[in-house]
């Protein structure tokens, strides 16, 4: 009886371990390429050039692109959750082929708050440039850059400032170096 309670209890660990040694494939998203976290700054441009690299005065900051639930490879969100006075989050465009991305004009922000939350975002000429930019520490990271603008920005008209306003950097490394 111990011997046929043995030899049970041998083919199931068996089992168990045969069975427990299956690897399901792990797919990418359709917009891996594209998709991230970015270390980021605004800046404030005046007839295209840029004339602040600190506008908001937020320092560098980390922003995200994803995949949409649909998961296809022509858009994704762009979201940043950390600039103080505009937060947004958008469905934006992607060409993959080329890692280029915007929105539609006056797309909705999706963020829902914020100081002059309610606004509409409007994403243009974005752009990722793979191994475009070399990070504090030394070492070539991805590059982004994109152009953002707000229907209810009162600061072009306060300060003579172009209306959209340049956001770039680099892939987020997690480097303590790279802060």
């Amino acid at each position: 009886m111990k011997k046929s309670l043995f030899s049970i209890f041998a083919l199931m660990a068996m089992l168990v371990a045969f069975t427990s040694c299956e690897k399901d494939e792990v797919e990418n998203t359709a917009t891996v390429e594209m998709a991230g976290e970015w270390h980021v700054h605004v800046s404030a441009m005046i007839n295209g050039e840029e004339v602040d690299p600190d506008w908001f005065g937020d320092g560098n900051y980390n922003i995200t692109t994803s995949n949409t639930a649909a998961n296809v490879a022509n858009e994704m969100w762009l979201v940043d959750a950390t600039c103080y006075y505009f937060p947004y989050q958008v469905r934006i465009d992607v060409n993959p082929s080329n890692l280029t991305f915007n929105s539609a004009t006056d797309s909705e922000n999706l963020f829902g708050g914020g100081n002059y939350g309610g606004e509409t975002v409007t994403i243009s000429d974005g752009k990722i440039i793979k191994n475009g930019a070399t990070t504090p520490s030394g070492m070539p990271a991805d590059y982004i850059e994109f152009y953002v603008s707000f229907s209810d920005d009162p600061f072009p008209g306060a300060y003579g400032v172009d209306a959209k306003y340049k956001v770039s950097g680099f892939r987020y490394t997690g480097f303590v170096d790279d802060e």
